[in-house]
């Protein structure tokens, strides 16, 4: 049910028990404060289990993003609407492997793609708190605008970040 996307140098797809020791590592870490971190393994594997989760529900969700060659784990990346969210959003995340590398950007911009082309929607944001500077330089290099802010009951002020629509790419 999760569809698998190809970049260059990523694989989008399904997260696997082999994932889990990875993504516990980066929800466990100071990396996952901005997250509402750190967390146990028990509260990574919960987070885990609703990445696949949400696919069943909202019939689209967040993929591991993996190295193409190695299979490696470098982040989650992808569309997240849960319950408290203003609307979709294209959400990411990487783990300290995948750093300054532009993971986050090659696998947003195709998460992004594929809301547009596949799923037919004409507007995502990013809800990103604003001290989270490498998100920020993210959304702007993705050609998003900001200027809304949402009251998260648990998280604070979070800015959203308005893509552009998908007649900006056309």
């Amino acid at each position: 049910m999760i569809p698998v996307l190809q970049t260059e140098r990523l694989t989008l797809r399904a997260p696997s028990w082999d994932d889990f020791d990875a993504y516990a590592a980066f929800r466990g870490s100071d990396r996952a404060k901005l997250l509402g971190g750190p967390f146990t393994r028990a509260q990574a594997f919960n987070q885990l289990a609703e990445i696949a989760g949400h696919w069943t529900l909202r019939g689209y969700g967040r993929w591991m993003v993996a190295d193409r060659e190695t299979d490696q784990p470098l982040g989650i990346v992808g569309l997240y609407c849960p319950e408290d969210w203003p609307e979709p959003e294209i959400a990411w995340s990487v783990f300290q492997a995948g750093e300054g590398r532009g993971i986050a950007h090659e696998a947003a911009l195709t998460a992004r793609t594929y809301a547009y082309d596949t799923l037919g929607w004409t507007t995502a944001i990013s809800l990103i708190d604003p001290v989270n500077t490498r998100s920020v330089a993210l959304a702007k290099r993705m050609g998003c605008q900001s200027g809304e802010t949402y009251e998260h009951p648990t998280y604070g002020t979070m800015h959203i970040w308005r893509h552009p629509s998908p007649e900006a790419f056309a």
